[in-house]
């Protein structure tokens, strides 16, 4: 089991900067997949980033470049850094978790709110 606190999410406005963290339960924190998903008011779910056990990154075409995920496995934590902020980033900010996959048995945290004012 894994349990996954995120914290970071705020209101800002468009081109400013915020850093999402992702706290981790359990001793096996590096073996996991992690990655973050967002979902906008009325919108379906999107993964945003993944991130491997080994620190690989993949990237959503609507952050690339603007954004970054990385990991501490010594902190049990996962960030998601986001730079270049858009209105269209608005939305509530999950993490994820997944020993084969983030798409399969996959752990959640409860989101963070992210708001970005035009």
């Amino acid at each position: 089991q894994v349990q996954l606190v995120e914290s970071g999410g705020g209101l800002v406005q468009a081109g400013d900067s915020l850093r999402l963290s992702c706290a981790a339960s359990g001793r096996t924190f590096s073996r996991y997949k992690m990655g973050w998903f967002r979902r906008a008011l009325g919108k379906q779910r999107e993964l945003v980033a993944a991130i491997t056990s080994g620190g690989i990154t993949n990237y959503a075409d609507s952050v690339k470049g603007r954004f970054t995920s990385s990991r501490d496995n010594a902190k049990n934590t996962v960030y998601l850094q986001m730079n270049s902020l858009k209105p269209e980033d608005t939305a509530v900010y999950y993490c994820a978790a997944g020993e084969v996959s983030i798409h399969e048995d996959t752990y959640w945290g409860q989101g963070t709110a992210v708001t970005v004012s035009s």
